[in-house]
């Protein structure tokens, strides 16, 4: 078996919805592997994005950073559409003043897609940031 970061636009791997999109930090900047890259959101509502992997993968690690982010809520599915999503993770985050806010999450389990829904700081000005980066993934 071998590692690799299969959340990365080069894998093939496709944000396939998106809540917000900003002409210059569009919801592709999510997985296209630059850590100068990231997508800013409206910071109004709830946000949420999909990941979409095309094939089941195995998650060992996952990593998102983050700025201005409240709560974070992933769902999963292993389902060839997706239309069929079960809770995952919630968790609260930590304001880090000025910093990116690294969570990391070490749940091994398989699926195809990643259902992400953010929920900015009260005090937010309207703008969120999220890279997601060093997703070590097992190929199966």
């Amino acid at each position: 078996m071998r590692k690799v970061d299969l959340c990365l636009s080069s894998e093939g791997t496709e944000v396939i919805l998106a809540t917000s999109s900003d002409e210059k930090h569009p919801p592709e900047n999510i997985i296209d592997g630059n850590p100068e890259t990231f997508w800013t959101t409206t910071g109004m509502f709830p946000q949420e994005f999909i990941i979409c992997f095309h094939k089941r993968v195995r998650i060992e690690r996952l990593v998102i950073q983050s700025c201005f982010v409240r709560t974070l809520q992933i769902e999963k599915s292993t389902s060839k559409e997706p239309d069929s999503f079960e809770q995952w993770i919630e968790r609260d985050l930590v304001h880090t003043e000025g910093q990116l806010q690294n969570e990391e999450i070490m749940d091994p389990l398989r699926i195809r897609e990643a259902h992400i829904i953010i929920e900015h700081l009260e005090n937010n000005k309207g703008v969120g940031r999220l890279n997601i980066t060093h997703h070590f993934i097992t190929l199966s």
